[in-house]
């Protein structure tokens, strides 16, 4: 008796493990097949993102990140994907990570969006380490490009630091970008004197430096008549790094031409009447 409902429970079972192979066995076969075929197709569109972005010339820190943030967006869209075919409801599972996404954004959004300000400046480049650029009204040379903050070092050698998000969402001018830099400068001389002269001693003072660029050729022309002076609009041409010393060069310079010339430079003067009581 006591054989016979062994024989029974047996039965049972293996009846249940038929069931239970019949119902689940294609699932997990499937799964199984879907893991190795995902896990393949993750790794060859890994290899070809990282190839494409060695050939752009992605900073490596950012490439990195991006690589991480790629593998393990591929992998839980796999297991979402293999838990839906084991037959596992996969809809609250999917709500919980776009929750806890959405409170991790909203915790998190300032530095959201200088992180995501500084993958735009390492993905478009708008500037380089080693760069002069002008930007939050702050100008500097290029120190470091991080992924929340860049970092500017100024002419008076000071270490200026720009969050990401609003350096990339705000206007950059990029002084090195071309390689030359025309210097602005207006010098005036009296109305007595003669245009045509001063004017040939002033483009002389910049040919002869030897930092001033011959193409572009620099140029002195009349820009305005003012109260007291005839201005000329001096536009001499230098390299990025050349460019302070061409400013202040040509300025020396021109003064001391003028005054071997004997032309003026007008200043202001002032006159004082005297009344008789």
């Amino acid at each position: 008796m006591q054989t016979k409902e062994l024989e029974n429970d047996a039965s049972i079972w293996l009846e249940k493990g038929i069931d239970f192979i019949s119902d689940f066995g294609p699932k997990i076969i499937g799964a199984i097949l879907i893991w190795i075929i995902g896990s393949w197709v993750i790794k060859k569109a890994l290899k070809q993102t990282s190839r494409l972005m060695d050939k752009k010339g992605y900073d490596k820190s950012l490439q990195k990140f991006l690589m991480n943030l790629l593998s393990w967006t591929f992998k839980i869209v796999l297991i979402i994907t293999i838990l839906g075919v084991l037959g596992i409801e996969t809809t609250s599972f999917a709500a919980i990570l776009a929750s806890a996404g959405l409170a991790i954004g909203l915790a998190l959004q300032g530095s959201l969006a200088n992180f995501a300000g500084g993958v735009l400046i390492m993905i478009f480049k708008p500037f380089k380490i080693g760069d002069l650029i002008e930007a939050q009204g702050e100008l500097g040379v290029v120190k470091e490009i991080e992924i929340f903050t860049t970092k500017l070092n100024s002419p008076e050698n000071k270490e200026i630091i720009i969050p990401n998000g609003t350096l990339s969402n705000g206007n950059i001018t990029n002084y090195s970008t071309e390689g030359q830099l025309r210097v602005n400068l207006t010098i005036g001389i009296g109305y007595d004197e003669d245009i045509k002269t001063a004017k040939s001693v002033l483009l002389k003072a910049l040919t002869d430096n030897p930092q001033v660029l011959t193409d572009p050729a620099p140029t002195v022309n009349v820009s305005e008549l003012a109260d007291s002076s005839v201005n000329f609009a001096v536009r001499p041409w230098a390299t990025t790094a050349d460019y302070w010393d061409v400013y202040f060069g040509t300025l020396e310079n021109c003064k001391i031409a003028l005054d071997k010339a004997g032309i003026e430079i007008p200043y202001p003067h002032s006159v004082e009447i005297h009344k008789n009581a």
